[in-house]
Parts: structure tokens; sequence; C-alpha cells
């Protein structure tokens, strides 16, 4: 069983069902006793990441003991933001700290429109398991006027371009993370999530 963590803020339903269509068990929850005892988790997310980090805060302990016993972890949109260090959206917060970086505002001086809505190619890094089965690159949608800074040596990242070169994913051991909604990117998207039940399987045979 995988659980999606439900802290009041995200995009829970359309995650959820987004997997079941897939065939993956789901349970969704944020109760301490059930994250321990999934087989891997998914952080989703959506609206501004302090705001998303203070609502994650009374489970943050047991995500972060999770992660670090080696149980794999999904981030996905905000979720993906709340792996990192810190976040500058509305102040400076401190977030889970999964991975080295900082997530900032995607610059207003390019004349593109803030926020980012719509459909990017997304180039991987090679051998990312996430994307597995899918070549060097597909579209996927995002959603987005915040970006990662990744500062993470044992950090592969994937990458797209809105004004500036924007983390799409990342993967650090265990650790995995989609700044754009797989859940909403079709054929591709979906695939996304099953490469990551494959792993959620692979990790506790």
């Amino acid at each position: 069983m995988l659980v999606i963590i439900d802290y009041g803020v995200g995009n829970v339903r359309s995650v959820t069902n987004a997997f079941r269509y897939i065939g993956s068990e789901i349970a969704v929850s944020c109760d301490p006793t059930v994250i321990r005892r999934a087989r891997g988790l998914i952080l989703p997310g959506v609206g501004a990441s302090g705001y998303a980090m203070q609502k994650v805060a009374p489970i943050a302990g047991v995500i972060k003991e999770q992660a670090a016993a080696g149980k794999p972890l999904l981030g996905i949109c905000v979720g993906f933001q709340l792996l990192f260090d810190e976040s500058h959206e509305m102040g400076t917060h401190k977030c889970l700290g999964l991975i080295k970086g900082n997530v900032i505002p995607i610059p207003t001086d390019s004349g593109l429109t803030i926020p980012h809505m719509g459909w990017n190619y997304v180039r991987f890094a090679e051998g990312m398991r996430l994307f597995d089965g899918l070549g060097e690159g597909r579209h996927f949608a995002f959603a987005n006027s915040f970006y990662a800074q990744v500062d993470d040596a044992q950090t592969q990242a994937a990458y797209t371009e809105y004004g500036v070169q924007i983390t799409a994913a990342v993967e650090k051991g265990n650790i995995y993370g989609c700044q754009f909604h797989p859940e909403k990117s079709a054929a591709d998207g979906l695939q996304v999530l099953k490469n990551f039940v494959t792993i959620c399987h692979e990790a506790t045979k």
C-alpha cells in the first residue's frame, strides 16, 4: 500500500484518482501509524509553500523519519518544493531539508506570464528512474510561480525552461520530486506514477 499524505493542502483527489487509475493500492491519511506502514509515500500540495509547511509541520518528523529509513517519497508541485531546505515564498520558511537547495520566485523581468501555467518540455538526466521508458524528454503540465534551485551534488535533476532554467524533477536516493503535475500530464504523467509504484515495490522486496 502507498499512502498519499493528506495534510490539508493540495490536489489530493486528483492524485488519488491517478494512482487508482493505474491500479495502485492507495490510502489517504496523515496518521503516523498509517504512514509508517506504507510501502511508499506521496506528498502532494498546491498554493504557497510557506503555508503548506505550516500545515505539514505536525507530521514533518515522521516524514523525515521514514525518508531517513529509506522509504520512497514522492513530492508533487508544492510537495516537491517542501523537500528542500528553504522557501522564499511569502517570507522565508524552513522546509523538510531532504534535498539541499532553496525555492525562489520565477523572475518577472522575462516578459513571460507568472504564474507559469501550461505544458513544458522536460529534459531528463540520464538514468532517472521516474522517467523509465520515456526517452530523453517529454512534455508535462506545470502550474507554478516559484521553482527550486538545487545545491546538492547527490541529486539528479531534470530541467525545463521558462525564462530561466527550472528544476522540473529530482531524484536523491529514495527521495523523488516533480514540480510538474504528473496526475494532469496524460499518458506520460501516468507513466511517471507507474515508475514510482515500481520503485516502491522494489524497495520492499
